[in-house]
């Protein structure tokens, strides 16, 4: 991806990141005009990555780069404010013709993309339980469903076993949830974590 986007006349890659921790990191000091994302990054995912991103630099443009492409999770990734949305086995031409339109700040999708939208806003796609997760209670879900521990996990996000404590209740009510073996069978589902 780095050669076919670092061989068009004027662009620049700016940084790579091995997880959606260092991909917001690297976009809060970078400040890319497009962020290429992939939604099943370690750590914090590309969708909770988006919502991080386009809160703290709302001019960022987010490609949503994955092989995910259920309808639940295009339109979490649409919610957490991202504009491109490419399946990994869309060619090249796809990924520079995205980065293109998305650097022009106009959204661009793959043609099935196209039509799995299309498709979700004619019949009102109903809203995944995630949707309503703030963007901190996604961070803690993930990590919980990775196995972490509430001290590893306030350790990792630099926030008291308290904060992480009330994320955690508030994460496993909203996913409707009482225990962790729950949660992570909820957290595969809704691709939070690879199974």
């Amino acid at each position: 991806m780095r050669e076919v986007l670092s061989s068009q006349p004027g662009w620049e890659v700016c940084g790579e990141a091995a997880d959606g921790r260092q991909a917001v990191e690297m976009g809060l000091r970078e400040k890319p005009d497009v962020a290429v994302l992939d939604i099943s990054l370690p750590l914090l995912n590309g969708i909770g990555a988006t919502l991080h991103l386009r809160q703290a630099v709302p001019r960022l443009e987010v490609l949503l780069f994955t092989m995910h492409d259920d309808e639940e999770t295009v339109g979490r990734g649409l919610a957490a404010g991202a504009r491109g949305y490419l399946r990994k086995t869309d060619s090249d031409n796809h990924l520079i013709a995205a980065v293109s339109a998305l650097g022009a700040h106009r959204p661009y999708f793959s043609p099935v993309i196209s039509e799995l939208v299309l498709d979700a806003a004619l019949h009102d796609r109903k809203r995944s339980r995630l949707d309503s997760f703030t963007g901190r209670e996604l961070e803690v879900a993930q990590l919980i469903a990775e196995g972490q521990s509430n001290k590893q996990i306030a350790r990792r996000l630099k926030i008291s076993v308290k904060t992480v404590e009330s994320h955690r209740a508030s994460a496993m009510r909203k996913a409707g949830v009482r225990t962790a073996a729950e949660f992570v069978r909820f957290a595969i589902k809704h691709n939070l974590i690879q199974p």
